[in-house]
Formats: C-alpha cells, sequence, structure tokens
C-alpha cells in the first residue's frame, strides 16, 4: 500500500444515517451498494469473484484479510463482481507460494473500492439489528466530515435503487453459448468426454458448478438465462442445471417463466428432463411452480451455516449467499413450500429456520438454497450432484424413480 492511500480517510455511510469510518484502498473512487456482512473465515478471493455478489458492498467479519494474497486459480469468476469491500486490516503482505499478487493490487487492476480500519464488529451488528442496507463508500477531502458533505451523501444513498428493484442477472450471466471444450479451456480443466449432455441456465454460474458438473461426467452447454425454451429443447440434454446468481429472483420473471413452460412441457409429453437448481436457481423452480420468496432481514453469507437434512435427518455444515428465501410454512410438525403442495421441503436452516431445499414429490426436480460446491466453504453436500446424475441415469434408461 502506498502512503498515500494509507492516510486518505474514508466513510462508509448507510442509508439509516449511520456511518462508519476507516482508509481507502485499492481503487479511489466512489462506490455504492447493499451492504452485507460475511462470516468466512477464509475464501474472500472466490467472496470477491461470485457473481452472486453483484449490487452488494461486503464486510468481512474475520479481521485479518489479504494475507494470502491472490490465486487467480481460486477465482470463481473471470473477475471481482463485488460493488465495494470493507474490511478491519488489510494485510500489507502476502505469504503463499500460490499467490501471484496482493489483494490491493488486484482491486486496482479491475477497480474495486475497498476501505479498512473499519469496526467490523461494530457494523456487522448494526446490520444484524438492522437488516441489509444501501450504503457507500467515498474518500473524504480536507474539509471532512461536515454536516452539508453528510446530508447531500446521505440524499444520494437513499436514491440508490434498492436491489428489489434491479435485474442483476441480466448483468453477470454469459453473453453467448459456451460449449464443453470452450469450457475445459476456460476452467483449465481435462476431463473425458461426459456421458451426459446437461444445459446449463447462466444466472451467474460460479467457475466450482461447472468444474464439479464436468467430473462427474458431464458434457455442458452453457446458455444465457434469457434462452427460450425451443432452444434449451434443441440440444437435447439429458439434464438442466440452473445456476446461482444475484439478487431478487421476482425481478428475472423471464426466468422462472422459461422454468414453468419447461416443466409443464415434460407433464405434457411425458418425457421427463431431470432438473437441478442451486440457490437462485433454487428459487427460480419454487416461482415456476407456484411458491412464494421473500426477503431475509440480513441474508445468509459465510461458510458455517448449519441445514438439517429432513431426508437423513443429518446435519450438514454449509456455505451460503443469499438474500431471499422460499417462503414455507409449518403443519403438524411438517414443512411445506406456500402455494404448491406437490413441492416438499427437504432442508432447513437451523439457525432461522428457512426453506434451504426443496423438491417434487413426482416430476424429477430438486434443488438447494446453499453452495453444495462450497469454494470456500465445507464438502458435506457434494453428494448432491452425484444425485443429479443417479436421477439422470434413471431417466435416461426409462426408469422413473
Amino acid at each position: 500500500m502506498t502512503e498515500n492511500l494509507q492516510r486518505t480517510e474514508a466513510i462508509l455511510l448507510l442509508e439509516t444515517g449511520a456511518y462508519f469510518t476507516g482508509n481507502i484502498f485499492g481503487h479511489f473512487a466512489e462506490t455504492f451498494g447493499e451492504v452485507v456482512f460475511n462470516t468466512a473465515v477464509v475464501g474472500y478471493e472466490e467472496v470477491l469473484t461470485d457473481p452472486s455478489y453483484k449490487g452488494q458492498i461486503v464486510v468481512m467479519t474475520y479481521p485479518h484479510i489479504g494475507n494470502y494474497g491472490i490465486t487467480y486459480s481460486d477465482f470463481e469468476s473471470f473477475h471481482p463482481w463485488v460493488e465495494g469491500f470493507v474490511v478491519n486490516e488489510l494485510s500489507s503482505i502476502c505469504s503463499n507460494w500460490r499467490a501471484k499478487e496482493h489483494l490491493e493490487k488486484l482491486f486496482k487492476k479491475y477497480k474495486i473500492v475497498g476501505i479498512q480500519n473499519v469496526d467490523t464488529r461494530a457494523l456487522t451488528k448494526y446490520i444484524r439489528d438492522n437488516g441489509a442496507l444501501r450504503g457507500v463508500i467515498t474518500p473524504l477531502d480536507e474539509k471532512g466530515l461536515t454536516p452539508t458533505f453528510l446530508k447531500k451523501l446521505l440524499t444520494r444513498v437513499r436514491e440508490y435503487p434498492k436491489i428489489e428493484q434491479q435485474d442483476l442477472v441480466k448483468l453477470v450471466r454469459c453473453k453467448k453459448e459456451i460449449q464443453t471444450l470452450e469450457l475445459d479451456k476456460i476452467l483449465n480443466k481435462k476431463v473425458e468426454t461426459g456421458m451426459y449432455k446437461v444445459v446449463v441456465l447462466d444466472c451467474g454460474c460460479k467457475f466450482n458448478i461447472l468444474r464439479l458438473l464436468r467430473s462427474y461426467g458431464c458434457e455442458l452447454i452453457v446458455v444465457p438465462a434469457n434462452t427460450q425454451l425451443e432452444k434449451i429443447l434443441s440440444y437435447r440434454p439429458d439434464g438442466i442445471f440452473l445456476s446461482n446468481g444475484p439478487g431478487d429472483p421476482e425481478s428475472v420473471p423471464y426466468v422462472f417463466t422459461t422454468i414453468e413452460k419447461l416443466i409443464q412441457y415434460e407433464q405434457s409429453s411425458k418425457d421427463y428432463i431431470p432438473i437441478f437448481g442451486i440457490c437462485l436457481g433454487h428459487q427460480m423452480i419454487a416461482l415456476a411452480l407456484g411458491g412464494k420468496t421473500f426477503k431475509l432481514k440480513f441474508g445468509h453469507h459465510g461458510i458455517n451455516h448449519p441445514v438439517k437434512n429432513l431426508v437423513t435427518q443429518k446435519i450438514e455444515i454449509t456455505s451460503q449467499n443469499h438474500n431471499f428465501a422460499v417462503k414455507i410454512y409449518q403443519k403438524q410438525n411438517k414443512w411445506f413450500v406456500e402455494g404448491n403442495n406437490e413441492l416438499e421441503v427437504t432442508h432447513l436452516n437451523l439457525n432461522d429456520y428457512s426453506c434451504e431445499g426443496i423438491r417434487h414429490k413426482s416430476l424429477p426436480i430438486f434443488s438447494v438454497q446453499y453452495h453444495p460446491e462450497a469454494s470456500p466453504g465445507p464438502n458435506d453436500s457434494k453428494f448432491l450432484f452425484q444425485q443429479f446424475i443417479d436421477m439422470i441415469k434413471e431417466y435416461k434408461t426409462g426408469k422413473l424413480i
């Protein structure tokens, strides 16, 4: 870090008027976004490059960030997506034989605004109590925090669009179809030709999801989230995967409308194509089948969230990143999805009892809200990819589950 940037004071101002001071690092500019906190102790590279964080300023609760530098092979996308980054202490050095550069150099390269020396414990508690809030990170000039400056800045924060009002998927999805050979070059992964053809509807898919699908023997065709059903079916897929992505699921009706048409096609033609969804893909399945979603108070962002698998009765420690959830209700000690009794709740979050997984009672459709591909995080739930492959095998051979 340069001496000038070390001395440059900055402010993180929230829409409530609360503010936190610190020092700017990375790109010297101003940035707006929804402020959320992440409880992971490792994995800042994956967090920064997860497309699901588009539109958000991320606060890391672990106090020391940047100590193992940047390794591009750990990226979950081509580049960082966060609007801003808040840390307590930015490491001045990085110690990792795999590292290619320091975190601040990455921020300068991709014009990401960071603020350090922030009391992230106090900030996290504030978000926990008041919910995810719109905010701005901006450097201060020689006049400092004058009442006029704060008033004008607060007005601009409150005028900034809420995340519920934005289609963020269109900003992170691929722009054109990507097939297996090109994808393997992107992922730097060599896999034998797969046995099963899977179409991935890309709403901001993480690289490690694609790596795992390839490792389980899938030929992949990644298509933009706005791809029409006729085009999807023209590939004659053995399975369809619905990816993670940012923002409010109800702001991207073109996705769940396509899924609704797909399910109607399967039911009418009896040509069943297994469907697996993760995170936003999970919410899209629920909306396509008449379910509803709502915004969580401060979301789930971290790698330490306990989830109960209601099928196996086992507890899985999971990686999570979402601000919205599927509405469910409890009746006679059983959980149901609001709006469709054909959808069974398969997983529950043990922190707040929100929905973490669903499956259709008669169709080959299932999904989870959390991230079984981890990256970063535990591998407790990686078996779900094998579950998807097993479902494809059974339906491909005509044996209904």
